[in-house]
């Protein structure tokens, strides 16, 4: 995208008036009014629970770590999390229970906490004192009760305000209960949702890396007998080529085994903390795993070895340095003060440890070379092509008329808004026409497909460098070489609502499946939700003061209200939405039929791609059993495919009148 095009984008700012700039202007604001002011300094984003890294998900996490820094001082065992209606949490452990004199301190006074000592919490991952003031004060409901040597001191808060403070005496054991109810005002929580698939793959990692560690989630029984091999057990689409290598030492656990499927996959964790963004040790673990192979075989390249590796690695560190109150990466460099740095004791002991193994192992160490002997022959196989490949996208990439790119990175590290920033893969120049001209430049690119990409199931790499489309789009995330350096958050298929526009969406996700399954892994891959139907009627017609009042709200919570329109207009994504819209808008409203996504002016596209937007994430388990799905509905066997598509095939009914009276 060149500066004028960007530029164009762009409307000139009015001129404002001089505001008055006095000691009134000046605030200071308590720990709490500053939480509330700015959430996203402490929890990151906010977000509605549809996505793992919105803010009810860092709320969460910030008082079950509590109980983790419990169990790890060996206080407590058990720990009992439950979520009512998908809406309110209480966590409950054995713990020694906070003290009760600073109870009061201790859950809403910022910079309190009984971790500065590292006496008390050796290897703890809250250390800021920041964690649960950040629930209470974006709670609008929130108690905490403390049970220690027969009594039980209970505070209740509303959104971060002492309102009543008890102490009585009990029969219960000591530990800690925390209940809260994310506050659902607009500016913070509006129309929120615990999703239980979300909570239950934080709680498993927590089981995975707390050996001994039994968590009960809504009477369900969840823990974990061999640690980051579990983890790697229940996480791995593809079987391994040789038994998970599972090795523990002092502060630091490693798993790995190769798989066959394209590229690296790293699962790393401080202090019990999902680092889902790396940091210096899974970089030393990455360093130190390929040069230990390197220097045992003392041949192979790094790249070879590394393809198709998965691991997971956890460490514990005194005082860890993290990049973000959210802490999902580690900048620590050292182990402990005054002691080694991460990458030489994450070096000696991958070193001593995996080098062992393989002298001991043989047969391990010959499925090893197998697999890096295979990748090097692919990469020497496609070197030439690779070469050209690179040097036309480099080319392209300086007027690439496929891709309108966006001014911020999800790689731009101290960026702000980086999280935001997403690409939208779309089919033929009028659907991206349209996204092109409604997006946001700062934070939503746009790639344009050529018609069908190609199917790539069954085909090697070097497929991802003969194919210019293919090129083109590795070259625009920036993931030849792994998601370190993944350019967009959310990459997200934007297609019609077709038969065609279905098939292009599943050649897309297959490519993502068989070289960069990773990029799904992650979460990072989407597919945009867009409207089948638009319901309008004049606003003369409309009788129903509710769908009125309905519509002048949504227009205000706009970031670009549009112009009051003399029609009142309802967007449907099914024939249920739609059925209803007719019900709200009647008598006789005008009904579109979206039959491709070019069909859709600019002017409504920025609303399906502005704030509520509709996002369908795709996700990977073990039990989708992935391989065998693509092998027949993406493999060769056409004559099966059209057996079965006949065998199934149902013709549906007319659609009921659309303007029933």
């Amino acid at each position: 995208m060149n500066e004028n095009e960007i530029l164009s984008d762009y409307q000139p700012a009015e001129e404002q008036a001089t505001v008055a700039y006095t000691d009134e202007n000046i605030q200071t604001l308590t720990g709490i009014q500053h939480i509330r002011l700015r959430p996203g300094m402490y929890i990151g984003r906010l977000g509605d629970g549809s996505l793992p890294e919105d803010g009810i998900y860092v709320l969460l996490k910030e008082v079950i770590d509590n109980s983790i820094d419990e169990f790890k001082m060996n206080a407590g065992k058990r720990i009992e999390v439950d979520i009512e209606d998908n809406l309110r949490v209480s966590v409950r452990d054995y713990g020694r229970g906070i003290p009760q004199g600073k109870l009061v301190e201790a859950v809403s006074v910022l910079n309190t906490g009984g971790k500065y000592d590292s006496k008390a919490f050796k290897k703890s991952v809250g250390l800021n004192g920041v964690g649960v003031k950040a629930v209470n004060a974006l709670s609008q409901h929130f108690t905490v009760k403390s049970y220690r040597d027969g009594k039980v001191r209970i505070l209740n808060f509303e959104r971060g305000e002492l309102v009543s403070d008890e102490t009585q005496p009990t029969q219960d054991e000591n530990g800690t209960f925390i209940f809260f109810e994310p506050d659902n005002t607009e500016s913070l929580f509006k129309n929120y949702q615990f999703h239980d698939d979300y909570v239950e793959t934080m709680l498993r990692n927590y089981t995975y890396l707390n050996q001994g560690l039994t968590i009960m989630y809504n009477g369900r029984r969840i823990i974990s007998r061999n640690g980051l091999k579990d983890l790697l057990t229940d996480t791995m689409t593809n079987d391994g080529l040789y038994p998970i290598i599972h090795m523990k030492g002092e502060d630091i656990e490693i798993a790995f085994t190769h798989a066959n499927q394209y590229g690296e996959e790293y699962h790393s964790f401080v202090n019990g903390q999902h680092t889902t963004q790396g940091g210096t040790h899974q970089s030393a673990f990455k360093e130190h795993i390929a040069r230990t192979i390197k220097e045992f075989f003392g041949k192979y390249e790094y790249g070879d070895i590394r393809n198709g590796l998965v691991a997971a690695i956890a460490i514990n560190v005194e005082e860890p340095v993290f990049e973000s109150q959210t802490k999902i990466k580690l900048g620590s460099t050292q182990m402990a003060p005054g002691g080694d740095s991460i990458n030489k004791y994450v070096g000696d002991f991958i070193k001593q440890q995996v080098d062992n193994y393989l002298h001991i192992h043989q047969d391990v160490a010959e499925a090893i070379e197998t697999k890096v002997k295979e990748n090097e022959r692919e990469r020497k196989a496609m070197a030439g092509v690779t070469k050209l490949a690179r040097e036309r996208a480099k080319k392209a990439n300086l007027h690439n008329r496929k891709l309108r790119d966006c001014r911020i990175h999800y790689s731009d590290v101290k960026n702000e808004r980086k999280e935001e920033s997403c690409i939208f893969i779309t089919e033929g120049d009028s659907a991206s026409g349209s996204i092109t001209k409604s997006r946001d430049v700062n934070t939503q690119a746009v790639f344009s497909l050529r018609g069908k990409p190609l199917n790539s199931f069954g085909l090697t790499k070097k497929v991802v460098y003969e194919n210019e489309e293919f090129n083109l789009l590795q070259a625009a995330l920036d993931i030849e070489d792994g998601l370190d350096t993944l350019r967009y958050n959310k990459v997200i298929v934007a297609t019609d609502a077709d038969v065609d526009g279905m098939h292009i969406r599943l050649l897309i996700i297959t490519f993502f499946l068989q070289f960069f399954p990773e990029l799904i892994k992650k979460g990072h891959v989407y597919v945009l939700q867009t409207p089948l139907f638009r319901v309008r009627n004049r606003r003369t017609k409309i009788k129903n003061k509710q769908v009125l009042q309905e519509e002048d709200i949504r227009q205000a919570s706009m970031k670009t209200p549009q112009k009051k329109s003399e029609f009142i207009t309802r967007y449907c994504y099914s024939e249920e939405e739609r059925l209803q819209a007719i019900k709200a808008l009647g008598p006789d409203p005008e009904i579109t039929r979206f039959k491709g996504l070019g069909e859709i002016s600019p002017d409504e596209f920025a609303y399906f791609i502005g704030p509520d937007i509709r996002l369908e994430q795709v996700t990977l388990h073990k039990t989708d059993q992935v391989q065998k799905l693509l092998e027949y509905y993406m493999g060769k066997n056409t004559a099966e495919r059209q057996d079965f598509i006949i065998r199934n095939l149902v013709v549906e009914e007319d659609l009921p009148e659309e303007n029933p009276q």
